[in-house]
């Protein structure tokens, strides 16, 4: 039997705070406009957290079974590779994921749709179940598209603009059209923690058959797409705050940039791909402290 160590590694807490900083930026933008609700919100986290756990899960399950996960990779051990958590008892985890993920997550949208009509209640399920298969085919199944190189548009879209958008309506009942920019934030951000993995893992990525975008245009290209990936970031933001500021206190975030720029600059020289393997915490951590930033200054004004 799998030890509870083996189970709070292989859920990789390093990544969880980058689950949560779509929900929050969502979350902070219905403040703004005043429609903020804190159980949407709360249930909003959590199936995150869960989902994104279980997205753990099958990559941990999937990257073993075609053999990526080796003694040739780069970053921590795998549970499965290891041998510490076995392929069924990774599955049966999988299972409780998904059952846990789509309790909390139809309390959600019931929730959130409450008043809505019966359509609004289906849509917001669908996206959710689609949610559950995106992150199982990532690197589990037949044919998964992160071997494809397809990983980046997925992650921009379940990690910045599906739940800033989605947690925004769930509390509004509305869309606006500015949200959309700090939602591309954090789509960019959190497809630069996705760079930097594959940046790390790109020799066993290339050896294993796993053709990432890294893999397909080479480590010096993908050092300038990491800092598009940054920089268009920071712009959008700026964007938002320009278009949409009414205080000075909506600048906060600006604090966080100077982690960011820093840890783009080391990046930038480090000549070893196993040295990146620390930014990826990094960024995931400073991307959280932009989105909390950024919701203060909303909420202060």
């Amino acid at each position: 039997m799998a030890s509870i160590k083996s189970w709070i590694k292989a859920a990789r807490l390093r990544t969880l705070p980058l689950a949560m900083s779509g929900i929050l930026m969502g979350a902070a933008l219905s403040y703004y406009k005043r429609g903020f609700d804190l159980k949407v919100t709360a249930l909003a986290i959590v199936t995150a957290l869960f989902i994104q756990i279980f997205s753990n899960f099958a990559n941990d399950y999937g990257d073993s079974q075609k053999g990526t996960d080796n003694q040739h990779r780069v970053g921590p051990k795998r549970t499965v590779q290891s041998g510490e958590i076995s392929p069924n008892q990774m599955k049966l985890g999988m299972i409780v994921l998904i059952i846990l993920s789509l309790t909390t997550g139809i309390w959600l949208v019931a929730e959130g749709t409450k008043g809505l009509n019966l359509s609004t209640f289906l849509l917001f399920l669908v996206f959710g179940i689609v949610a559950l298969i995106a992150a199982y085919r990532y690197t589990a199944g037949s044919n998964p598209y992160g071997y494809a190189g397809f990983g980046d548009i997925a992650v921009f879209l379940f990690f910045g603009i599906l739940p800033v958008a989605g947690t925004y309506f769930l509390n509004t009942h509305q869309l606006a059209p500015a949200i959309f920019l700090p939602a591309v934030s954090i789509g960019l951000f959190s497809t630069g923690v996705l760079n930097l993995n594959n940046m790390r893992d790109i020799e066993n990525d290339r050896n294993s058959g796993k053709n990432t975008v890294v893999v397909r245009m080479g480590s010096k290209k993908s050092r300038i797409y990491h800092s598009l990936l940054i920089w268009s970031g920071i712009l959008t933001s700026v964007a938002f705050t320009l278009l949409n500021g009414k205080s000075t206190l909506q600048w906060l975030f600006l604090i966080s940039f100077p982690f960011f720029i820093h840890d783009l600059i080391q990046i930038n020289s480090i000549g070893k791909p196993n040295q990146l393997d620390p930014f990826l915490k990094k960024l995931s951590l400073t991307t959280l402290l932009f989105t909390v930033l950024f919701g203060l200054g909303i909420v202060l004004i």
